[in-house]
């Protein structure tokens, strides 16, 4: 029997992101199981959940296999149909022989990300072939079935007159212990769509006052606190870095103070870059792609959604969400190359490229965080396109003051299968934004190259004293071209799983 927990709907009043719809029992069911590839990919070894519903269907699942042609890959499937009166279809995918070695270089945790893969590859297959009601075995790890199964059924269509029937994914043969796994599997996947979701929103659609609505609507039922304060109270701030990137907008900017408290003790605060459009202001970004930057508020897409799925995995932590939110627009009244302003603590800044506004609005945040005597601070960002270049969609760039604390992050992107890796955050770069006659700092370096690397360096000068912290760039993981088998193409809403691996395991 399939586990009674499916993948549900989780924004009623925003248009509900629909992992999962009903359907009349008229509706044909699927199936999901998982086969081994023998010696030399030579016979085949079934799964033991396959190897149970061979023996309920006489052996002729099995048969079906050698018929056609007995060959198993990782990641490939074959559909059967027919073999069971309750599952009119039966996908066969193929996972990653056991007995094959492992590369720790790769920094993931192989055995989870087999099972992702498999369980992604039968799900779209089945989904491909119009069943929209699939149960997935557990492939040995419930948790990491359900994470793939809910993220590769689910696909951005919003605004589609005609909206494709999105699959309803459930466990199949569940058990107590398989089934609190694979619901946290299917929370944390529900937590990345909505960060999907919210990245893939067009800018006119998603504003700053309009996010501040949504993280309201999103949160608040889950007896989450969400402030948001205005344009007034940052003035009230001494926030100038953070209302400069407003000014060129008729937007107005808002600052989202969010709080996740279950546990006494100082919070862990996240900070989140919430610029719902990015076109460069003045120094005006080229006109090819920049409807991509609707998703320049990812980190705080993904530091909201993070936020939602410690709730509903019910994570005894006290967190603070941090985000501030503005459109970067050009205009008369916007920000000029070579203006200088002042930030929160007081340092003057040359804004020598209006188009380095990230790190601006994430400056005075993480001045504020000072307020909330964090144990450590995180700031997640699309803030270089330099990172893009350094590593592709492979990881997320990660700079931090704390070898543990990365240390921690590193463990938790291998479980996840969504990887960091660490970048340099020496002096040599602080030098190049730092060593100015007249201001205490540029927002982008005098000289050439590293320019995640500078970008790391003068948010370093915004962070409390002795507090430990992580910067993460994930300008290069954001979407829209996806080659993670589980996401479809558009924006990725990465390192969302990672994050709340990381905080439970901080938190533990």
């Amino acid at each position: 029997m399939a586990c009674i927990l499916r993948s549900q709907s989780v924004l009623r009043l925003y248009s509900p992101i629909r992992t999962s719809v009903r359907f009349s029992n008229s509706t044909r069911k699927g199936l999901v199981l998982g086969a081994y590839s023998g010696e030399n990919n030579k016979g085949v070894e079934l799964t033991e959940a396959a190897k149970q519903f061979d023996q309920e269907v006489q052996g002729k699942l099995l048969e079906q296999i050698q018929l056609s042609g007995n060959e198993i890959k990782a990641g490939k499937s074959f559909t059967f149909w027919g073999l069971h009166k309750d599952y009119q279809a039966v996908s066969v995918v193929g996972v990653k022989n056991r007995c094959d070695p492992k590369d720790e270089g790769e920094l993931r945790c192989d055995a989870k990300e087999d099972v992702r893969v498999a369980a992604a590859a039968g799900v779209k297959a089945l989904n491909a072939a119009g069943v929209k009601d699939i149960s997935v075995e557990s492939f040995g790890d419930a948790e990491s079935a359900a994470e793939s199964s809910v993220l590769s059924s689910w696909a951005f269509q919003e605004y589609k007159t005609k909206k494709q029937e999105l699959p309803s994914v459930g466990l199949y043969n569940a058990d107590d212990e398989n089934c609190k796994n694979w619901s946290r599997g299917t929370f944390k996947a529900e937590a990345q769509n909505i960060a999907r979701r919210l990245a893939d929103t067009p800018a006119n659609l998603l504003t700053p006052t309009i996010f501040a609505d949504r993280a309201q609507e999103i949160l608040s039922p889950l007896g989450i606190d969400v402030k948001v304060y205005d344009q007034k109270w940052a003035e009230g701030q001494k926030m100038g870095a953070f209302l400069s990137v407003a000014k060129g907008s008729v937007e107005p900017p808002k600052f989202l103070e969010i709080s996740y408290n279950k546990r006494d003790c100082n919070p862990f605060v996240l900070v989140g870059k919430g610029v719902t459009f990015d076109a460069g202001g003045i120094s005006i970004k080229p006109a090819a792609q920049m409807d991509q930057m609707r998703a320049d508020m990812s980190g705080a897409a993904c530091v909201l959604a993070t936020l939602y799925g410690l709730a509903k995995l019910n994570i005894p932590t006290n967190v603070k969400v941090l985000i501030p939110l503005v459109e970067n627009l050009p205009s008369g009244t916007a920000v000029k190359p070579g203006d200088v302003i002042f930030a929160k603590n007081g340092k003057s800044i040359c804004v020598d490229n209006t188009d380095a506004e990230g790190r601006l609005i994430l400056a005075d945040a993480l001045c504020y965080s000072a307020e909330l005597k964090p144990k450590w601070v995180l700031d997640i960002a699309t803030l270089t396109g330099a990172m893009m270049v350094a590593l592709g969609d492979a990881a997320t760039g990660v700079f931090s003051n704390s070898n543990s604390l990365y240390q921690s992050l590193e463990a938790s992107g291998s479980e996840t299968g969504d990887r960091v890796w660490r970048m340099p955050l020496w002096k040599h770069y602080t030098k190049k934004i730092s060593e100015n006659a007249a201001y205490d700092l540029n927002n982008i370096s005098k000289g050439r190259g590293g320019g995640s690397c500078t970008a790391a360096a003068f948010l370093r000068e915004f962070i409390p004293e002795k507090t430990n912290w992580l910067h993460l760039d994930i300008a290069g993981v954001m979407g829209p071209d996806n080659t993670e088998p589980y996401l479809s193409k558009g924006m990725s809403g990465r390192p969302t799983r990672t994050l709340i691996d990381f905080i439970e395991k901080q938190s533990q």
